[in-house]
């Protein structure tokens, strides 16, 4: 018999939802070990139901949650005899994962005999094996080359610990300690999410519980498909670029083709440029997950981002392109690149529909990894660079946010701590300040990035790692408003020239003391520049945000 539901019942458990995700949250911040975790965040939750369908999300890294469905039905197909105490990991792409870093744990939830949930951790982890430290291969050409893959597996059976699978996997990660212990984070997480959701259904009955579900799915539809129904009908189109794939291939293209009909959304990227042999290419899942992130940033923010505000969209794609690769390719950069290029392409689409909504570009992630000893301790390790975060897109509503970082994060990717990085780990922030005339001119300017002077304090050489884009191409302008300044990095060592970094590198040497020059990328202006208000460009120059009267710095 199905429950009726009245509105305050069902606000009430809409809210108790997201609190619980954020409280699963704010456990994982406190217990995990690694910096990218406990300082820098990069982590998401959610709940998804036996239907995978996605229920409630934090607010964290948009394109974990966007994939997470998909995650959630190959669980769902792998396992037919899940018991309570059961713990499941995975993080391959071809098994509904985005890419090999992002390790996810499922804990099943239960009312007595039935299994009605899953309480969801996905987090990066700083290293899962492979060719190179921190997980990016830049020269890989197969995904074995990429690190440890884990299709779904039962690490914990019915409460207990399967020790010989924890054993294995941690032997397979350069830094097993901070595996284990982010692990242990992530299980811990997801059991709280299991208990609240029991105390829920304790209170509440989970017949309640299920039909204040449905109910909060159907008015979520309900409320995008109000808001959809007043863009622009007809059919539009999109395009981005990705600089490069690292093996001599530039200008990548991925191409949206976006129909808008009533209150429904078509996203076709069928037209995109054939697959990479690099990593630049996109697993499923991942793809999806750009696409309702580009869909999402569209819609009303108060509008929960579940399965029922995304019945009004439909994507379409071809196996084989660099949206979709085939099985076996390599993809551990997808989750940055192409998402950053298909959010764009979706977005640029659309601004044709929704001008008013239609954001400009937030910039693209280009990120180091140095692998190390430090003097201080004799121990190895693997320091993932977070700071100097780019700037975000302008919008209609005003100047774009700065040093807050890319298309596939907005936001929910944090600054690192200096003074924690500096304490963690051998190194010196000489200089880290916004990166004046680099977000793109406009009605509204785009975000700045930041020039980052960072000067490293080893005693043996260490090597480091690039992957990420951005350093041809920068954020776009949106509706007349220009391109913010692209990327630019640089090393800088005494008796050797200095050497601009590409975005795809391997073994790079740091010498003790060399000091590498960041100059983040910033977003893309927002309409045309002539109509920017004068006070707002003497409140720019006055701040020292723009200087000599131009609004994006150029580098050669």
């Amino acid at each position: 018999m199905a429950h009726k539901v009245d509105p305050i019942t069902r606000s009430v458990v809409q809210h108790r939802l997201s609190s619980i995700v954020a409280e699963m949250g704010e456990a994982m911040l406190r217990t995990s070990y690694s910096q990218i975790l406990n300082s820098s965040r990069d982590f998401s939750l959610a709940i998804c139901d036996v239907q995978s369908r996605l229920i409630a999300q934090a607010d964290h890294i948009p394109v974990h949650v966007g994939a997470l469905p998909w995650a959630t039905r190959a669980v769902e197909e792998r396992f037919k005899d899940v018991a309570p105490g059961d713990v499941i990991l995975m993080n391959d792409p071809y098994h509904g994962g985005s890419h090999l870093p992002d390790l996810t744990a499922f804990v099943p939830v239960f009312d007595g005999d039935r299994r009605l949930f899953w309480s969801i951790v996905r987090a990066h982890q700083s290293d899962i094996g492979g060719a190179t430290h921190g997980a990016y291969n830049p020269g890989a050409t197969e995904i074995w080359q990429e690190g440890l893959r884990i299709p779904p597996i039962k690490l914990y059976e019915a409460g207990r610990l399967r020790e010989d699978i924890l054993d294995m996997l941690a032997l397979n990660v350069r830094n097993a300690h901070d595996f284990r212990g982010d692990l242990a984070a992530m299980i811990g997480a997801a059991h709280m999410g299991e208990r609240r959701m029991g105390r829920l259904f304790v209170e509440f009955g989970a017949p309640v519980v299920e039909a204040a579900i449905e109910s909060i799915l159907d008015a979520a539809e309900q409320q995008t498909r109000a808001v959809v129904s007043n863009w622009k009908d007809g059919t539009f189109y999109g395009e981005a670029f990705l600089d490069d794939d690292g093996h001599g291939r530039s200008d990548i293209r991925i191409a949206a083709k976006v129909t808008k009909t009533g209150s429904q959304i078509e996203v076709d990227l069928s037209e995109s440029d054939p697959q990479s042999t690099s990593f630049v290419n996109s697993s499923h899942a991942n793809m999806h997950a750009a696409v309702v992130m580009a869909f999402a940033y569209l819609i009303d923010a108060e509008i929960p981002k579940n399965a029922g505000a995304l019945r009004p969209l439909t994507v379409t794609a071809k196996q084989g392109t660099i949206v979709w690769a085939d099985p076996g390719r390599p993809v551990t950069l997808c989750t940055s690149h192409p998402s950053n290029e298909i959010v764009e392409a979706v977005v640029k689409a659309l601004s044709g529909s929704c001008p008013d909504r239609a954001m400009g570009g937030w910039s693209r992630r280009f990120r180091i990894a140095v692998q190390g000893e430090d003097p201080r301790s004799g121990r190895s390790f693997i320091w993932h660079m977070f700071q100097a975060r780019p700037g975000g897109g302008a919008s209609s509503r005003g100047d774009g946010w700065s040093s807050i970082g890319e298309w596939h994060t907005v936001g929910g990717l944090k600054f690192g701590s200096i003074e924690v990085a500096e304490a963690r780990f051998p190194l010196h922030f000489r200089h880290h300040e916004y990166r004046p005339n680099s977000g793109g001119d406009g009605q509204f300017r785009g975000g700045l990035g930041v020039n980052l002077d960072l000067v490293f304090e080893t005693e043996k050489t260490a090597l480091g790692n690039t992957a990420g884009d951005g350093a041809r191409h920068g954020a776009c302008g949106m509706l007349g408003g220009k391109d913010g300044a692209p990327h630019h990095y640089r090393l800088v060592s005494a008796g050797r020239p200095p050497r601009v970094l590409r975005t795809k590198e391997v073994e790079i040497e740091i010498h003790p003391g060399d000091c590498l020059e960041v100059r983040s990328a910033g977003g893309g202006g927002w309409g045309p520049p002539e109509r920017r208000a004068h006070q707002a460009r003497q409140r720019d120059e006055v701040q020292g945000l723009v200087t000599s009267g131009t609004t994006t710095e150029v580098v050669s």
